[in-house]
Parts: structure tokens; C-alpha cells; sequence
């Protein structure tokens, strides 16, 4: 991997002349061997910090999912959308579409997909208690160590209920 010359001037901090023969070379090489040992070998890692490790990284995943399904569910601001509204500005879409310049007709065929996908979502309605469920489990050991405080988990948007069926006090 290095060549002598460049052992020597590591091990020596001085740079021989070409083709100088360095009389312990075998020494020099034995030594910065060792200066360069493996990490290997003590980088064994124990039983209980691999659970630990694998407890953060599952503790990590449910806030992670429960913070993503309270985003997902949050009201949207201005006027709420109804089925009924969707479908009637779908239905002055179609009608539009038959007179509209192509301009127009791309921003008429986007805005059409758009109001399909928001259709397809208001009728899903998705559900947090199963990631809220998971989270009250885990809350109180996850805030503990990360120290992430009550009023920090109120400002992202977690409910008071919940909070208190974590186990987690105002005063953390």
C-alpha cells in the first residue's frame, strides 16, 4: 500500500534522497503499522447498546409517522371543500375545455387532475389512532431522552389529550 520512501518520511518526518537505503526499514514499517492500527478491533459493539440503538431508531420511526399523519389531517386554511363543490367545478372544467386555447386547456387538464386527486383524498379520511396509540406508548421515554419539552410537542401540533395520555407533565 505505500511504498518505503513514503514509510520513512512518515515515521521520520524526513524525506530520504532517491535511492538512499533506509537501514531499518523493517522497524519503520513495524512501527507505523502500529501507529495506523486497525479500528476493528475494538469497535465491537455490546449487546445492550444494539438494543438500545435499535430502541431509538423504532422510538424515531412512530413520532416521525404520528407527526406526518397529524400534518396529513390538518385543516387546510380558507373554505373547506365539499364533494359537491368538487364536482361542480369538474363538471364547469368539461364544459370549458371544448372552447379553451391550449394554454388555457393545459391549465384547465392540470387543474381537473388536481381536483380527482383531492376527490379521491376527501373520501379516504385517514385515521390517526393507531399512530397516536403508538406514539402515547413512546412519547415520555422519546421526550426524556431527546428533551424535547411540553410546549415544543404543542407547537408542532400534538393535542393536549394526547399529551397527557403520554404521561408527559407541562413542566418537562
Amino acid at each position: 500500500m505505500f511504498n518505503d520512501s513514503y514509510i520513512n518520511s512518515r515515521v521520520d518526518g524526513i524525506k530520504k534522497k532517491e535511492g538512499e537505503t533506509p537501514v531499518n526499514t523493517q522497524k519503520k514499517k513495524a512501527l507505523y503499522s502500529n501507529f495506523m492500527a486497525n479500528k476493528s478491533d475494538n469497535s465491537a459493539m455490546s449487546d445492550d447498546h444494539k438494543a438500545a440503538l435499535a430502541q431509538g431508531r423504532h422510538e424515531s420511526r412512530v413520532v416521525r409517522e404520528y407527526l406526518e399523519a397529524l400534518k396529513s389531517t390538518k385543516p387546510k386554511r380558507g373554505r373547506k371543500r365539499t364533494a359537491e363543490s368538487i364536482q361542480k367545478r369538474l363538471d364547469k372544467i368539461e364544459s370549458e375545455l371544448s372552447t379553451a386555447d391550449p394554454l388555457n386547456e393545459l391549465l384547465l387538464l392540470q387543474e381537473r387532475r388536481d381536483l380527482h386527486d383531492e376527490f379521491e383524498a376527501l373520501g379516504s379520511g385517514a385515521d390517526i389512532s393507531s399512530a397516536e396509540a403508538e406514539f402515547v406508548k413512546i412519547a415520555l421515554a422519546y421526550s426524556n431522552r431527546r428533551h424535547i419539552s411540553y410546549s415544543t410537542w404543542r407547537e408542532i401540533g400534538v393535542e393536549a389529550a394526547v399529551l397527557k395520555k403520554a404521561g408527559i407533565p407541562r413542566s418537562l
